[in-house]
């Protein structure tokens, strides 16, 4: 019962794909809980992903990759963040950042970067700034101009997997407007020692810190455009509906083993009146996310309106099913060794990823009573 059920089927050979995936995902639930605890990137867990073509898979035919559909991505990743949401997320950042890139610099450098994608190089996000809040692609920091490019100087933050990319994507102002960039990491970028998260430890989100780092004009790119494969927005819900599955499964786990005067948990009235109510909303939250990525699919532009409204609700979701599992459980909930725990503390992360239920929730307000954004 706390499986979503789909209708729409996934393309012609992405089921080979999910299969493979599903398949690697039971071995990283068994471990995700050890790397959360070492907060420890599972790297092995991102080069399995490649070599079950996962990387290739994503990357845009036009770029010379076997296109996933917006659906096959979603489910794929909802699949890992069920079993392992850092390494999800991870993914998810890499896989944005790499066929940005490749999609980006398209003209000049996109072949190299789709080719290093292929190839099992890592790439990383890093586009949001400490002082940018959720506007990341409206950077702050200004970039000077240097011979064969321009220089960098400031901080990108929550990048996730940093420590192991092979390139960055990141972003400045270029004679006053965002433009984009391929940057490989070197003696200039730094780690700033602050990271420790309540949740998703083991996505190792640092703070980088840039001083005069080139940013050379060969891997500068386009701003983003409709048409681009939007990765990482279609991506986040995914993450939070797959910290969702694995809650209600823990949840429904521990009310069935868990005995109460003679009787499992799961007899208790409030606890089956409890959890109807989140299985439904879960549900709907899955639905409205399907149909985004059937509309993205498909070319209706109002797909985007409503992967932000799946966001939104799967953020929401999850942290409420999170904690229904701790009430559920109880004192054994609340103990570092059980499940519930973690689910609860990576459920509050989606709700800051960019963009935050608050800023979601003022769009869509906005819209439906029909108050003009401000300038």
């Amino acid at each position: 019962m706390t499986n979503a059920h789909f209708i729409v089927p996934v393309r012609d050979g992405e089921r080979e794909l999910l299969d493979r995936v599903a398949d690697l995902a039971t071995g990283f639930a068994a471990v995700a809980a050890d790397y959360d605890e070492r907060a420890e990137l599972a790297v092995e867990h991102l080069d399995a992903l490649h070599e079950a073509g996962a990387d290739d898979a994503v990357l845009p035919e036009s770029s010379g990759g076997a296109g996933l559909s917006y659906l096959g991505l979603g489910r794929l990743v909802r699949i890992l963040a069920r079993a392992d949401p850092s390494t999800a997320t991870i993914w998810t950042m890499h896989a944005g950042a790499g066929v940005a890139l490749a999609e980006f610099t398209g003209e000049s450098s996109g072949s190299f970067f789709a080719d290093e994608l292929r190839a099992g190089k890592r790439f990383a996000n890093a586009l949001s700034e400490p002082a940018s809040g959720n506007r990341f692609l409206q950077p702050q920091h200004v970039a000077e101009p240097t011979a064969g490019g321009w220089l960098l100087s400031g901080a990108k933050r929550f990048v996730s997997g940093s420590e192991i990319a092979d390139y960055l994507l990141v972003n400045a102002l270029v004679a006053g407007e965002p433009a984009f960039f391929g940057v490989v990491p070197d003696e200039t970028v730094s780690i700033v020692p602050i990271w420790d998260t309540l949740g998703l430890r083991a996505t190792r989100s640092q703070l980088l810190a840039f001083d005069d780092t080139v940013l050379r004009a060969e891997y500068r790119g386009r701003a983003p455009r409709p048409g681009d494969f939007a990765v990482i927005p279609a991506g986040l819900p995914a993450i939070s509906l797959g910290i969702a599955d694995a809650a209600l499964d823990a949840l429904v786990e521990h009310a069935r083993t868990r005995e109460i005067l003679g009787k499992p948990l799961a007899h208790q009235q409030w606890v089956q009146y409890e959890v109807a109510d989140a299985q439904t909303r879960l549900a709907a939250a899955h639905a409205l996310y399907e149909q985004a990525l059937w509309q993205a699919d498909h070319g209706i532009a109002l797909f985007f309106d409503n992967l932000s409204r799946a966001k939104y609700l799967a953020n929401k979701v999850a942290v409420d099913v999170a904690q229904l599992g701790v009430r559920v459980g109880g004192g054994s909930g609340y103990l570092k060794r059980s499940p519930i725990q973690r689910h609860l503390r990576d459920a509050q992360a989606g709700q800051l990823m960019a963009y935050s239920t608050e800023v979601i929730a003022g769009v869509i307000g906005r819209g439906v009573l029909g108050v003009p954004d401000e300038a």
